[in-house]
């Protein structure tokens, strides 16, 4: 068969080809240019950003924390670097097989694995874990020459917080500890995410935690070239970081000091405030802590010897724990009654050694009574009759009233956390504290007793500090506080806390002359004589007893009590009389009479205030003063 060929045919037919693979190879032509043209104009600045990125890293540069210092220039909180050895665990072959491992070269011993796991807790597996801290040289080099055996093994430059004075002031001073959940959610609500970035620690307790947005600083950030195993081969450009502002306080350490020694191995606190301008000059709680053992994480012996300590170390009682505050009430009672008319300075009573009210007899320290009884003698003597009379004679709503201008039963605002508002009662209070009707009943009985500083009555010894500071200060109430300079480490300015007046209480002088007179009798011949005896200066003050129970009409002998059943000892002074530098309240739990505890703390510190006299031992206990009521 023949087949013929038509030339004309197949030429038209290849030109159609030719024709249709142009426009393909065109139309490809066309969609390459625009993906091209998308790619490198429209998204350049997208895919530019990602190519950087796995060049570039965004380092953050952590801050220098502020310094703490008091008001002579002795520091209570710095900082000092050193190395750590820290653990990436989601870079790693296996984490248990690189902590066996890495203890041949650098010893890991079990404490530091207990506290790699709970720190391992509270971080995410793309986060660096110290595991050691404080390497010395000798373990760095041997680490660096055997690196390429550890992925997401590494040596980190940080930044440790050091408390050079340990136990002393850290209820004042408090601690740092590695941010947790709890703490990214503080710093989320505010919004201050991107100035703790790379940042491990913050704030816990004390000023350290409401100083905090101060003591931190900001965050630098360094831009830096990286290899392909993401290690920094050269800085592009930095932003530095700005160290914190440093804290200079009121407190002066030397007189923290003394007061912490004169209390030895007894529990309590004191705090003792600048009347004139509110500033606290020392503030004790003790027994106490050493902070620093928080820093790197607290072991799990630690924490348990402190918190299930019966002594409660962690407790800052000088401004969480609330004491009936017994006879150290009577002054201000005293001042109400002259303020409000119900007394003046020369009105007497007659004291038979009990108070009837009611068909109950409420008793006198004093068997026989005290005779004759006017204002100051009332509060040289220490003589309930008179204040319980009084107390029914003002009531319990004149009582809450006059008292609450003092800020008892209410936050002073001092610039630590944790405060308490203490128990100012009165029947509104009450209704509030109970819920069965029977229990919500004010009667006149609780009034009674709220009169000689017993009953519902609870304050801080750093509420009845202050209420002392603003009774010598003619009733000018401050809020304390214990930072006197913000200071700016860049510049060095000095940013001072000015002396905040909350308010003024309408005290008449011939009024407060008259109680103030009173307390100064106390210190010469009343219950504080003995602690005070000889002392080159005038001071007013008052002794104070708080019962820890009911005696039920027993009599109270402190030998067949429990020694945590005692009663507390209480006494609150100020020196000098006539112009007043220095305003205290000391609380010594289960010390027994004020004059036998608590006062001969108050001596020693007011002494070297004063005089810069150093005692070289605690506070004697005052054995025989037990025989003078308070």
């Amino acid at each position: 068969m023949i087949s013929f060929h038509a030339p004309e045919q197949d030429s038209s037919r290849f030109r159609w080809r030719v024709l249709v693979a142009g426009v393909f190879a065109l139309v490809c032509f066309v969609l390459l240019a625009s993906r091209f043209y998308y790619l490198q104009v429209q998204k350049f600045d997208y895919f530019h950003t990602r190519a950087e990125d796995n060049r570039i890293a965004l380092l953050p540069i952590v801050p220098n924390r502020g310094t703490i210092v008091d008001r002579n220039g002795v520091v209570l909180a710095r900082n000092y670097a050193a190395y750590t050895l820290e653990i990436t665990p989601a870079r790693t072959n296996g984490l248990e097989e690189t902590i066996e491992a890495l203890n041949a070269v650098v010893p890991i011993d079990a404490r530091d694995r207990r506290r790699f796991r709970k720190l391992l807790e509270e971080s995410r597996s793309f986060e660096s874990v110290p595991i050691r801290n404080r390497l010395s040289d000798e373990e760095v080099a041997r680490f660096v020459a055997q690196r390429y055996r550890f992925p997401g093994v590494d040596v980190q430059a940080r930044l440790f917080r050091d408390y050079p004075l340990g136990a002393s002031a850290s209820h004042v001073v408090g601690y740092i500890g590695r941010i947790n959940q709890r703490d990214v959610e503080r710093i989320e609500e505010r919004d201050d995410v991107a100035n703790y970035r790379g940042s491990d620690h913050i704030g816990k307790s004390g000023l350290e935690l409401s100083y905090e947005a101060e003591l931190h600083g900001n965050t630098g950030f360094e831009q830096v070239e990286v290899n392909a195993g993401g290690r920094a081969v050269r800085r592009l450009s930095s932003t530095p970081a700005v160290t914190g502002s440093d804290l200079e306080l009121n407190l002066d350490m030397e007189l923290q000091k003394i007061a912490e020694t004169a209390f030895g191995d007894r529990r309590g606190a004191l705090v003792a405030i600048d009347p004139s301008t509110g500033g606290v000059l020392a503030l004790v709680s003790a027994p106490s802590f050493d902070p620093n053992l928080f820093v790197d994480g607290i072991s799990t012996q630690d924490w348990k010897g402190l918190n299930d300590s019966p002594d409660h170390p962690l407790l800052n009682r000088a401004i969480y724990s609330a004491y009936p505050p017994g006879s150290t009430f009577k002054p201000f009672m005293g001042l109400a009654g002259l303020t409000t008319g119900k007394r003046t300075p020369s009105q007497a009573i007659s004291d038979p050694g009990y108070f009837n009210f009611a068909g109950h007899r409420f008793m006198d320290d004093k068997i026989g009574g005290h005779g004759t009884v006017d204002l100051h003698k009332s509060i040289v003597v220490s003589c309930n009759t008179y204040y319980y009379q009084l107390a029914n004679d003002l009531g319990i709503e004149g009582i809450a009233n006059f008292m609450g201008q003092f800020g008892l039963g209410s936050r002073t605002e001092l610039d630590l956390p944790g405060e308490a508002e203490g128990v100012l009662p009165s029947p509104a209070w009450k209704r509030k504290r109970f819920r069965k009707p029977e229990q919500q009943r004010w009667y006149g009985g609780d009034t009674i007793s709220v009169g000689i500083g017993q009953g519902y009555n609870a304050y801080t010894p750093l509420q009845m500090a202050n209420a002392v500071a603003a009774l010598v200060n003619d009733g000018k109430v401050f809020r304390p506080h214990l930072v006197r300079h913000v200071i700016d480490s860049r510049t060095g300015e000095k940013r001072v806390v000015e002396p905040e007046p909350v308010r003024q209480i309408p005290l008449k002088p011939e009024h407060v002359a008259a109680v103030r007179r009173a307390m100064v009798e106390v210190n010469k011949v009343g219950t504080g004589s003995r602690a005070f005896a000889g002392a080159p200066y005038e001071s007013g003050g008052k002794t104070g007893t708080a019962q820890v129970y009911s005696l039920k009409g027993s009599k109270y002998v402190e030998g067949r009590v429990r020694e945590r059943l005692r009663d507390h000892s209480w006494f609150i002074a100020y020196a000098p009389a006539d112009k007043p530098k220095i305003a205290l309240a000391v609380l010594v739990e289960n010390g027994g009479f004020g004059s036998q505890s608590a006062a001969p703390i108050a001596r020693q510190v007011i002494d070297y205030h004063l005089l810069g006299k150093r005692p070289n031992q605690p506070a004697p206990e005052d054995v025989d003063a037990v025989e003078s009521a308070d």
